[in-house]
């Protein structure tokens, strides 16, 4: 098979069997504008407006994607060399599919040409502008909940407000100037895995704008709607191998194509005063409380991702289905989500507990997707005190037990030391990574300089019960070594 290189001209020419947009993509309204074009957006949001374009009439729908930090050059060079075009393979075990996307119109680079992002986030045309900005880029912080205002980042945004670089910085400028020009405010919707989303962005920035403007604040806080929403799709990051396999089996040459999971769920908040895309006609549900769900999402397949990750690259798997197919590791997350999470979750409308689990189970053992547990374990910082900590407080709280969550921090801890039990090293992609391999490395197999971090752990590191297990767990780690400690916790 001869490959395409994939482009605006060369669609027609793909094989048949390929979806590829059916829509007249120079006929969309850029009205959505998407800040941070990775993986699992174009893998999720996307792909449901791509589905929605299909049907008639929704034109007045169409994404503009951003990208503000330096290493999105790569984004920007593979997005508008194939005027914005991209493919999805979906992979199981009964095979592989792909599709083209179209429903992304331009891609603007932000460090290039900050005033074009800007005017289009200030276009009159723009009514909603979605985030997906990773957890830690919220500027919260973990021990107190409250805005980060030392963050080096906003710390930045304060002294140059007219020169933005960060993802608040930007929404506050162009917000600013949709007030002066007499515009109303845009929908802002968090598609980041954060308990109420759209809640925390709220909160975070109009503690950043009354910093900079308090008039400003309250025009946003008068005028400007927050969603929650709850979004899953296992998306690994995108591969040398990913872009081959796309090349070899569906004859299409893409910078950057996406793989995932079949499976795919998106639970919106309906609070959308400037109007929404019918996401409901394509599978997305519209609610007025999110929050049943993404408690769930979060507690039971984020905190269980985290549960795997680690143990599994200090063991030496690189893969989640490899991590899952090692009965201890297996056991580890089942006996987690089962004894020490489940109890705390209240019923969610629509939705059977025991069947989601053995789905989670499922999806996380699908070989086909060959997710990365480096992936996973990326911002490890913002994640441990988002999917995992808020277990362990309410469990403390009701007298329920904790062992496998604090074993799952623990591995964490191991982890940051940089090294498997093979002595191979380990990737660390996390903001605070420097101070963080410091602290574990110099506490070893004691646990309480990295437990002294109130601004991960809160009280927690005034709590025993937490501090304690940790700590044995930990020791267990170095001690026993990664395996016979995984089979005394799981035994």
């Amino acid at each position: 098979m001869n490959a395409i290189a994939l482009n605006q001209a060369t669609l027609a020419q793909l094989p048949a069997s390929i979806q590829t947009p059916s829509y007249a993509r120079n006929t969309l309204t850029p009205s959505i504008v998407h800040i941070g074009v990775g993986g699992f957006y174009r893998a999720h949001q996307a792909v449901y407006l791509d589905d929605l374009l299909a049907l008639p009439g929704h034109e007045q729908w169409g994404y503009c994607g951003v990208g503000l930090l330096a290493h999105d050059a790569a984004m920007r060079d593979a997005m508008q060399s194939q005027d914005c075009l991209y493919t999805v393979v979906e992979r199981s075990a009964q095979g592989d599919t792909a599709r083209v996307i179209g429903c992304i119109g331009e891609y603007l680079y932000a460090p290039a040409n900050p005033q074009a992002v800007l005017e289009k986030l200030a276009d009159p045309a723009t009514r909603i502008v979605s985030l997906t900005i990773t957890e830690g880029g919220y500027y919260v912080n973990q021990g107190t909940g409250e805005f980060d205002a030392s963050h080096p980042d906003i710390v930045h945004e304060l002294a140059h407000p007219d020169a933005p670089r960060c993802s608040f910085g930007y929404l506050l400028a162009a917000l600013r100037l949709r007030r002066e020009r007499g515009l109303g405010p845009f929908t802002i919707m968090s598609c980041d895995n954060l308990q109420n989303n759209g809640e925390v962005t709220r909160t975070m920035l109009l503690a950043f704008a009354r910093l900079v403007d308090g008039e400003l604040a309250g025009w946003i806080e008068a005028g400007c709607a927050f969603p929650n929403s709850m979004v899953d799709r296992i998306t690994p990051a995108t591969t040398d191998e990913h872009r081959a396999m796309v090349s070899d089996s569906f004859g299409i040459i893409d910078a950057w194509p996406v793989v995932c999971e079949p499976f795919r769920q998106w639970v919106i908040e309906d609070a959308f005063p400037h109007g929404r895309p019918a996401w409901e006609l394509v599978g997305a549900q519209m609610t007025h409380d999110v929050l049943p769900y993404e408690k769930m999402k979060l507690r039971l397949l984020n905190a269980s991702h985290q549960a795997l990750c680690y143990i599994g690259m200090l063991l030496g798997y690189t893969y989640a289905h490899e991590a899952m197919a090692d009965a201890g590791i297996r056991q580890l997350v089942r006996r987690m989500m089962d004894i020490e999470v489940t109890p705390l979750l209240e019923e969610v409308e629509g939705i059977d507990l025991a069947s989601y689990k053995d789905t989670l189970i499922e999806r996380f053992s699908n070989p086909a997707v060959r997710d990365q547990l480096a992936r996973i374990g990326t911002e490890g910082s913002a994640r441990i005190p988002k999917f995992v900590l808020p277990s362990v407080r309410e469990a403390l709280q009701q007298g329920g037990p904790i062992e496998l969550l604090a074993f799952t921090v623990a591995c964490w801890f191991r982890y940051l030391e940089g090294h498997d039990e093979a002595g191979a090293g380990m990737p660390l992609n996390d903001p605070h990574a420097v101070r963080l391999r410091e602290l574990a490395l110099h506490g070893g197999s004691d646990a309480t300089a990295l437990l002294s971090l109130r601004e991960l752990f809160g009280e927690l590191s005034d709590t025993p019960a937490f501090t304690e297990s940790v700590s044995l767990s930990l020791a267990g780690l170095y001690n026993l070594g990664a395996r016979r400690a995984l089979d005394q916790i799981v035994a």
